[in-house]
């Protein structure tokens, strides 16, 4: 069984080098790759572009190398608490491609599955459909979306083994999941490392094939985006 296993986030993204396109894991601040985050923005890598479902906030996840003006593109669903990402956006310092969710959530499977596109009827009638290839099934237009193209998918799991076995908690299996074995290369930060045997192989949700690094991160703060709390009575 090859071990995949490598020392820390340092060496998990060494050769991630500028003008790359990367995926990155999560889903709001919930299961981000939060130590391989970190490292490229000391790594001071730019001209990246960023598929993730949103940039996060301001201070934390995406928003830190949003803040070092270290992103050329943003693709992801919606803006979300980010006013950085919004003002940058805005302003025209950052390209932005918006894209429905299930569309962005897919193109990353099919990748993941090596599928180069496919037809959904999400997005038809709006912006996102021009200049893309129109079909009709069932009477009803769809649109041709290709499926994505990363040098590198970063995903953030739970609990993985040396060979690359993940598995996900909650929420945070939200992207992580349809974006591990996405990228010609897979990053995998976790919060538990175990020896080989010693998951369920009933747990697993992504085999280890599709995953190429793998190591223990550290310090995780897992922020809560929204906090909503009901008053005392």
């Amino acid at each position: 069984m090859i071990d995949k296993r490598v020392k820390n986030a340092q060496e998990a993204v060494k050769d991630i080098e500028n003008g790359m396109t990367i995926m990155l894991g999560g889903f709001g601040l919930c299961g981000i790759p939060e130590n391989c985050i970190a490292e490229l923005v000391k790594k001071d890598v730019d001209n990246l572009t960023c598929i993730s479902n949103n940039a996060g906030v301001d201070d934390f996840g995406l928003g830190l190398l949003l803040q070092k003006k270290q992103i050329k593109k943003m693709i992801s669903s919606y803006v979300g608490e980010n006013a950085e990402f919004e003002r940058q956006m805005l302003s025209g310092e950052l390209e932005v491609e918006l894209t429905p969710q299930g569309t962005l959530a897919e193109k990353c499977r099919a990748a993941q599955a090596g599928i180069p596109a496919f037809y959904t009827p999400a997005g038809f009638g709006t912006e996102i459909a021009e200049g893309k290839e129109v079909k009709d099934f069932n009477g009803k237009p769809h649109i041709l979306e290709h499926a994505y193209n990363a040098e590198f998918s970063i995903v953030k799991a739970w609990k993985g083994d040396h060979a690359g076995n993940l598995i996900f908690k909650g929420s945070a299996r939200n992207f992580n999941f349809p974006m591990a074995g996405a990228g010609k290369i897979t990053i995998a930060e976790v919060e538990e490392l175990v020896e080989p045997g010693q998951l369920d192989p009933n747990e697993i949700h992504i085999p280890g094939i599709m995953v190429q690094r793998i190591f223990q991160g550290e310090n995780y703060e897992k922020r809560i985006e929204q906090r909503t709390v009901r008053k005392k009575a």
